[in-house]
């Protein structure tokens, strides 16, 4: 199996770093062109990593869904999970594909979902996901509820690598998604919050490396 890193990851169109963040773009425009979709580079991509079942927040996803289908956003979901939130999504994917798909398991489907993805959409506590440590190291900025690994943006100071909401509840969650679209606005701060969530996981490696 693959690593998870972009900078070596020959399953992905374009390879980036955190000195080459410009160069995930084209993993997006590529993704795009592939499902048919308008190829929008500016349109934020937003991914669910880890599918969706009771346990991930299933409950409130539907509570927030007609929230994120309000935004003028494209969805990408893993599938895998429960067959109830399988169904959800391929209604959607059927009667909304230009801008929601469904991704398969395979390794090379999962990598590029990462490459391509802007921000993931985390409903419960995801401090022991694997999906989280592949956001971060891909780029894929994390919408989530509190968890050690994320800070939430400051624009003021230009600190945190995520938008991070308390209790997940609908409102919570919602306002999260917000923040983040309208920051998608602002290349130069979106850069640099996603620069700050591919340093996390570059610091962590230093780190597990000093301890060997």
């Amino acid at each position: 199996m693959s690593a998870f890193l972009p900078a070596f990851d020959d399953l992905i169109e374009s390879k980036f770093s955190i000195g080459s963040i410009e160069q995930k773009i084209q993993n997006k425009t590529a993704l795009q062109k592939e499902l048919g979709w308008p190829v929008e580079p500016k349109r934020p991509m937003l991914c669910l990593p880890a599918g969706m079942t009771e346990k991930l927040g299933g409950p409130l996803l539907t509570e927030v869904l007609p929230g994120i289908l309000s935004q003028q956003m494209e969805l990408l979901v893993l599938g895998k999970g429960s067959s109830t939130y399988g169904s959800i999504f391929m209604h959607l994917a059927q009667e909304q594909r230009y801008r929601v798909h469904i991704i398969s398991e395979s390794e090379e489907d999962m990598h590029r979902m990462f490459a391509a993805a802007d921000m993931a959409l985390f409903l419960s506590d995801p401090t022991h996901m694997e999906e989280l440590e592949h956001c971060l190291a891909y780029g894929v900025v994390p919408l989530s509820p509190t968890t050690p690994l994320l800070e939430d943006y400051n624009p003021i100071q230009e600190t945190g690598n995520a938008f991070v909401f308390g209790t997940p509840s609908k409102w919570t969650a919602f306002a999260a998604i917000v923040r983040a679209v309208e920051t998608y606005k602002f290349p130069f701060d979106w850069r640099t919050i996603v620069r700050h969530c591919m340093e996390t996981m570059f610091k962590g490696e230093r780190a597990t490396l000093r301890k060997k």
